[in-house]
């Protein structure tokens, strides 16, 4: 891995912005087509993928079998699965863990050899490979030191992709002879030097991750600001079912802390109970499987009961299980809660709701194409119709590695008849200054955060969907106006995509005018599930 400081105008033959598991495992399997740049706006091992704790899901032992993972998914999806990629996905994975293990990821095993499976909500079998509770830091830890030793793969770090590059960047006169929008690269902000660089590729992949920030409580990182689907839409990419944010029903309740600690879906599927203040179990009143049930019925039936009962939280309760085993399959989560002050094996944990995972995005096909030539997407950021309104615990990490597959298997065959385009011109920043004060970035971020929490979270309504938008517009105008006068800076940006997403989630919130899965509104009570 070779990490570059240099303004001058760079040529790969694969572009990769993000580096998740999508972005990685993408770079790695297209490193042997060409040469490959990561783009990544933090640390090369800053990622959302570092922050799954529960693991990834694949059929491995009977009585587990295709069929029933295929069915598990397309019930929790409420209807909207794609079919055929919901057999891609699944028949795909066990051959993905083995490409996973074959670059260093290792999973846990019992002590005759097999893989110590967990069971998550949703699921019908154990059939959730893990490392410990921090299987996505565990993967994302094998990626970068497979990474490091390939000579094809160069990871810009510190560097923002501000937006992808089109045709319409070119001009009127290269405009007529490309009737669809194809992709050329990126601009990129260096954050070392403070300028936007310009990358050419012949194919791109978009791997930016979730948007769970534009919320005031989410488990996603800070930086989990939308980028690559607001960079997508702008580009006239097409974007679809951005009403279904997942809130993850079991965060940790510690209001001094953002993001939210995770306290992993499979803490119940080991035999976590939710209780009330009082001791007493509610999720039999909401769902014949109980704590089991799927993450949307879970989260309204907590935040039911918060509203009922005036909490600002519920309990998971484990102390009825062996101390030992807690601390042995959940040791990140025992270690955090002991800093805290609570032992999880003795005390009940305080947990609440928390935007957690996208379930739209950049919509693309069973290649991982988008609606843009060159440009594919792989990951949180896109849409490939496995999770439909609802995804299915420990399904994530799994899609994004085999579409990152499926994309590269792809592109390695369209590389062959492309060549970059070198009439994209530099970065225009002529008449720009830098904002007069942060202050006019860092408020509108909160403000937007809030309106997203209390209008589009978990539950909503046409009134508040009516009143988050009014808000939305204001926002816009506000901050495309600063940008347009302002020296480009991460901050803007990330603000600029917030507003884009939020915006986004909005209006498709608005449009789909039923409840069903991760989308509930209040005045379409008829909520659309399948058991």
């Amino acid at each position: 891995m070779r990490i570059k400081d240099t303004s001058q105008r760079k040529k790969f033959d694969f572009l990769v912005i993000g580096s998740g598991i999508a972005g990685f495992s993408f770079a790695l399997n297209a490193a042997k087509y060409g040469s490959v740049c990561v783009v990544t706006k933090e640390k090369a091992g800053h990622t959302a993928t570092q922050y799954a704790q529960g693991g990834i899901s694949s059929v491995t032992y009977k009585p587990d079998d295709f069929e029933k993972h295929i069915n598990d998914t397309l019930i929790a999806g409420a209807g909207l699965c794609n079919p055929e990629v919901v057999h891609h996905v699944v028949t795909e994975a066990p051959e993905q863990i083995k490409q996973l293990m074959a670059w260093g990821t290792q999973f846990d095993k019992t002590g005759d050899g097999k893989f110590d499976l967990h069971r998550e909500g949703g699921h019908s079998e154990h059939r959730i490979l893990h490392h410990k509770d921090n299987t996505g830091f565990e993967i994302q830890r094998a990626l970068i030191e497979a990474v490091k030793k390939h000579p094809e793969i160069t990871v810009l770090e510190d560097h923002f992709a501000v937006e992808i590059i089109t045709q319409h960047h070119l001009g009127e006169k290269v405009t007529r002879w490309r009737k669809d929008i194809e992709c050329y690269g990126a601009y990129v902000l260096n954050s070392s030097s403070n300028t936007v660089e310009t990358i050419l590729a012949k194919v791109t992949l978009m791997a930016t991750g979730g948007v769970g920030a534009v919320y005031n409580t989410t488990t996603n990182p800070q930086f989990a600001t939308g980028d690559g689907i607001a960079m997508v839409y702008r580009a006239k990419g097409t974007v679809e079912n951005m009403e279904f944010i997942q809130f993850h029903p079991t965060s940790l309740y510690n209001p001094k802390e953002r993001p939210s600690f995770l306290i992993t879906e499979a803490m119940r599927g080991f035999g976590g109970i939710l209780k009330r203040r009082d001791g007493q179990k509610f999720m039999h009143k909401y769902d014949e499987r109980e704590n089991l049930a799927p993450r949307d019925i879970v989260a309204r039936a907590i935040d039911n009961e918060m509203k009922n009962t005036g909490d600002e939280h519920v309990y998971l309760d484990v102390t009825h299980k062996d101390p030992e085993e807690i601390k042995k399959h959940f040791p990140t989560i025992y270690k955090k809660c002991l800093s805290l002050g609570l032992d999880i094996t003795k005390e009940m944990i305080p947990v609440v709701p928390a935007a957690h995972y996208s379930c739209g995005g950049i919509k693309v096909d069973l290649n991982g194409r988008t609606s843009i030539n060159r440009l594919y997407a792989a990951g949180e950021c896109s849409c490939t119709g496995l999770h439909g309104a609802n995804r299915l615990a420990s399904n994530s990490l799994l899609e994004a590695v085999v579409y990152a597959d499926s994309a590269v298997k792809d592109a390695a065959q369209l590389i062959k008849t492309l060549t970059f385009c070198d009439q994209v011109p530099e970065w225009d920043d002529e008449g720009t200054s830098m904002p007069e004060e942060m202050v006019l970035i860092t408020q509108s971020r909160k403000e937007l955060e809030q309106i997203m929490s209390y209008y589009v979270g978990i539950v909503r309504s046409n009134l508040r969907l009516k009143r988050a938008l009014d808000r939305m517009e204001i926002f816009y105008h506000e901050t495309e106006s600063l940008f347009q006068r302002s020296v480009v800076s991460q901050e803007l940006c990330e603000l600029r995509n917030s507003i884009n997403v939020g915006y986004l989630i909005i209006k498709m919130a608005q449009q789909r005018r039923e409840s069903r899965g991760l989308h509930f509104n209040v005045d379409y009570p008829n909520q659309i599930e399948l058991k």
